[in-house]
């Protein structure tokens, strides 16, 4: 069983009652879930992941105000939940602060992910937060959200980001696919350099799958998830595969036949969604005119790989 159905299922079995049993006049305020870093969050756990971080439980999120009120009583009361659900040990969760599962202020869950109480606040946050905090704070599932603050926050973060910032990372990685794939690993190779020629073609794999989550409106997990995740989006997730043996298999001057089967096929999408119209077969030409399409002249001028 993934660790987020052992969650619901510890939280409607075990925790809906005591929340409701114990503080009635707060059961319609506190958002319950499981989200946030962890494999369990994004549905990727397996028999490895229970080294740490794992278990059943869930999270309670709560406004500043009511966790002064309440938290320390809702994390005891939480303490006291059953050991364990079907011969699943319960995780650790912490009387204060913000842990894996247990009670937290809903600022708190936020603040190490996008470096506020909430979703990003400036162009420049958004800009700058690494797309994989951002992954982790849309991640899991809400059980349950009355109150709506936690869950608005999240729909923020999922649907709000500034159409600049969104071309500005897109034109980042369409130039960072032509750099390191269609530009230096062949180049690497022709001289010999084959862990040269690796570490491009790594930087390769990583730029077309941030990519890939960008075309498709979402965010990059942390690396070790980028090509897991991709096969489930709906755009491009046969290039989950693709990736995966292109870095896998050994490092070869063959390699660069696929990459550049890749960026035209990467080309032909940016057309045909308008973001561009060069029909070169080096992606350089496309990031720079998605660039161009962006308004604010600070974020236009930065460097071009810079997002």
């Amino acid at each position: 069983m993934k660790g987020l159905e052992i969650s619901k299922r510890y939280y409607e079995e075990y925790g809906r009652e005591m929340i409701a049993g114990e503080f009635p006049g707060y059961e319609g305020r506190i958002a319950v879930g499981l989200a946030g870093p962890g494999s369990d969050c994004f549905g990727f756990d397996d028999e490895i992941s229970t080294d740490h971080d794992s278990g059943a439980g869930f999270c309670m999120w709560l406004t500043d105000s009511d966790y002064e009120e309440i938290g320390f009583s809702l994390s005891r009361a939480y303490s006291r939940l059953p050991d364990e659900i079907d011969g699943i040990k319960r995780g650790d969760a912490p009387l204060f602060g913000s842990g894996h599962f247990g009670a937290m202020k809903i600022s708190d869950f936020f603040l190490p992910l996008t470096g506020t109480s909430g979703a990003p606040e400036t162009r420049d946050q958004w800009l700058f937060t690494p797309d994989y905090s951002l992954a982790a704070a849309v991640n899991g599932e809400v059980f349950r959200d009355d109150l709506g603050i936690f869950s608005g926050i999240r729909q923020k973060i999922m649907r709000d980001m500034p159409m600049d910032v969104r071309l500005k990372k897109i034109s980042a990685r369409v130039i960072g696919m032509a750099q390191s794939g269609q530009y230096n690993f062949p180049r690497c190779i022709s001289h010999g350099e084959t862990g040269a020629a690796s570490l491009a073609l790594a930087e390769f794999v990583k730029e077309t799958a941030m990519l890939v989550y960008l075309l498709n409106g979402r965010y990059a997990p942390f690396y070790k998830w980028m090509l897991r995740g991709m096969k489930d989006l709906p755009i491009f997730p046969e290039l989950s595969g693709e990736l995966e043996t292109l870095i896998t298999r050994e490092t070869s001057a063959e390699s660069a036949g696929v990459i550049e089967d890749i960026c035209r096929r990467v080309g032909r999408y940016l057309c045909e969604i308008g973001l561009t119209t060069s029909q070169s077969d080096f992606l350089e030409p496309y990031a720079y005119e998605i660039r161009d399409k962006i308004k604010d002249s600070r974020i236009r001028n930065m460097h071009i790989m810079e997002g």
